[in-house]
């Protein structure tokens, strides 16, 4: 019986195979699954990547399927572009299909499932077990949120045998929890979209600086199955909330249980690119300025999404009266959606260890000069240097690592004491590259081995506030914070290892007019890479990784800030890189710190020598 179905499985690969490239469709195949015996693995995840554009068509099951093509047939129609699983229901019995919940959970395994009977379980008449295993790289949850989840995965799935004539048709009547499917299915069947929120408040930083700051948006990405409705399914996540992540950093304006109107089953934009989202009777409370705001969040969801050509939003009641409306040219009056300005220019510390800038523009024939200020006039020799946003302030750490200033890159004056001391002995330790946050506040990791912090000064000066890691594990050595102002990327060593971590900033109101912050809910955010030497923000949602796999050589490559990396998403190759540097604005180029001196990465072309000496490359934050 095994090796029957498994000539079947490989003639029906080979007519799947011979469908795609006739006609740009894939038909599911069958791969072998022995009753007893040794672990064989399903080949849902062996099909070519190329082909994101193609359509996969689940298979019914056939009226004589063994208990073998019945688990097979199932596993190969979770990996179909099948809406709402209806052919994979077929496989289950009634009562097993109307407790089955796709939508609640996806398994991501390396690849596909193995599958290996359970003998045990099997010498019962008219019943058969069979155990799903593989290497787990991650769970997408019900809020369709990307969570890392390493380790051993392994669930059973039960079949019976229904009665019929020949003794009847086999169905599975314990499936496993919500889909799972390998790593190349995954990314081939599902779309990365960042929904936006609104960055809370921050407490404790006084009056005075609130003013502001509910209005920047803070991008949550999410996973949708992207040929099955994602634009009707991403307005739905949005309006269903923020993932439970990063819900205690943000708030929401759609009113509390607001959701798509009952009778609203696919939205689609009109022939001048406006889409009107009806609502529910919760929305109906909607005043104008709130419903700006949510149609806000809509617009530069959907803008994520580049075949949906939303450039309007119309939010309706129950009764199909207008709420509101909203086009893309004035949803950044609304809710500012990146940066306000845009980077004049990159930065680096020249062999003369002064703070030097060159034009953003890849394009300009300008080469680098001298920042005005102290820090350009080789006053204070540098380490490394970080810019403020609004680049008229620069934080630059002495050449020993034991000393901080900020000083004026916009004006002359002197340049006047510390702002920090660190107490590291050794020049490889002290104080990190610092990092400004999108309110004009400073952050830098002090590397002393015996005192190892997390300290933030507020606009760069005063008395440094020690921030709280709960959950660290190991010594921070570099520090990026978002260009949000909510999230935090942490570069941290442990056992001669460094990883990439990123938490959420959390404020609370502290002692003598400072606030009490913490950085919470660690995220490992490049597991696959076994060491990280350099990162840097490269949009609102993700960061350019420099390090290596295990056994692998040096590598660059994209990764979200949830922790999923699209294969494919490496870079061109780059010797020795030691530093990297990137801008929220993903139009600007890559600048690093390598073998060959300074370069960049202009959009479409090969690293750039700009320079054969220099250190430390940054865009402002």
């Amino acid at each position: 019986m095994g090796g029957e179905g498994q000539l079947r499985g490989r003639a029906r690969r080979l007519r799947a195979g011979l469908v795609l490239a006739a006609c740009g469709t894939l038909i599911a195949g069958c791969a072998s699954m022995p009753d007893e015996g040794n672990m064989k693995k399903v080949e849902a995840s062996q099909r070519p990547d190329s082909q994101s554009q193609v359509r996969v068509y689940a298979m019914p099951p056939p009226e004589d399927a063994g208990a073998v093509d019945i688990v097979q047939g199932f596993l190969e129609a979770l990996t179909s572009d099948d809406p709402d699983f209806a052919i994979a229901r077929k496989y289950l019995t009634k009562e097993a299909s109307k407790n089955w919940h796709p939508e609640r959970s996806t398994t991501v395994l390396a690849d596909g499932p193995n599958t290996v009977a359970d003998n045990v379980g099997n010498s019962n008449e008219g019943e058969r077990t069979y155990s799903l295993t593989g290497r787990r790289l991650a769970t997408v949850n019900a809020q369709r949120a990307y969570q890392p989840d390493s380790g051993t995965f392994k669930q059973a799935i039960h079949l019976t045998q229904q009665n019929g004539p020949n003794g009847g048709a086999w169905r599975i009547d314990a499936p496993p929890a919500g889909v799972v499917l390998g790593e190349s299915d995954f990314e081939r069947n599902y779309q990365a979209v960042n929904k936006y929120y609104f960055a809370s408040p921050p407490k404790g930083l006084g009056p005075a600086r609130q003013v502001g700051a509910q209005q920047g948006l803070v991008a949550d990405p999410i996973y949708v199955r992207q040929r099955i409705d994602p634009l009707t399914e991403t307005v739905k996540a949005l309006l269903e909330g923020p993932s439970n992540r990063l819900d205690p950093a943000v708030r929401t304006a759609v009113p509390m249980g607001a959701r798509l109107a009952p009778d609203a089953k696919s939205l689609t934009p009109d022939d001048k690119n406006k889409l009107v989202v009806p609502l529910n009777a919760r929305g109906d409370s909607l005043v104008h300025d709130q419903c700006t705001q949510v149609a806000a969040q809509l617009l530069f969801t959907l803008q994520d999404l580049p075949s949906s050509g939303v450039e309007q939003v119309e939010l309706q009641q129950r009764n199909g009266s207008r709420l509101c409306v909203l086009g893309k040219d004035r949803a950044e009056t609304v809710a500012p959606h990146r940066t306000a300005d845009l980077p004049a220019y990159q930065y680096f510390v020249d062999d003369k260890r002064q703070l030097v800038r060159m034009p953003g523009n890849a394009g300009s024939d300008a080469g680098p000069e001298p920042v005005t200020g102290p820090f350009g006039d080789g006053e204070q020799p540098l380490r490394s240097a970080a810019v403020s946003r609004d680049e008229e302030r620069a934080a630059g750490v002495s050449l020993d690592g034991r000393r901080l200033f900020t000083s004026s890159v916009v004006s002359k004056g002197p340049l006047g004491s510390p702002e920090l001391r660190s107490r590291a002995k050794s020049e490889k330790d002290g104080f990190s590259t610092p990092s400004w946050d999108g309110r004009g506040d400073l952050w830098v990791a002090d590397r002393d081995p015996r005192r190892s912090r997390l300290l933030w000064l507020a606009a760069g000066t005063g008395e440094p506030v020690q921030v709280r890691v709960p959950d660290l594990d190991g010594r921070i050595e570099a520090v990026r914070v978002a260009a949000d102002g909510v999230r935090v990327a942490l570069l941290v060593r442990k056992d001669g290892k460094t990883s990439l971590r990123i938490g959420l900033i959390e404020w609370a109101e502290g002692k003598g007019g400072q606030p009490d912050i913490s950085v919470v809910e660690l995220l490992e955010a490049a597991p696959q890479m076994e060491e990280v030497t350099a990162m840097s923000w490269a949009g609102v949602s993700r960061l350019v990784v420099v390090g290596r796999e295990s056994g692998g050589v040096q590598q660059m490559r994209y990764v979200q800030c949830d922790g999923s990396a699209r294969t494919g998403a490496t870079l061109p190759g780059l010797t020795g890189v030691k530093e990297i540097a990137a801008s929220e604005d993903e139009r600007q180029p890559l600048v690093a710190h390598s073998d060959d001196g300074i370069v960049r990465l202009p959009s479409g072309a090969q690293w750039q020598t700009v320079v054969k000496e220099g250190r430390t490359p940054v865009y402002p934050g």
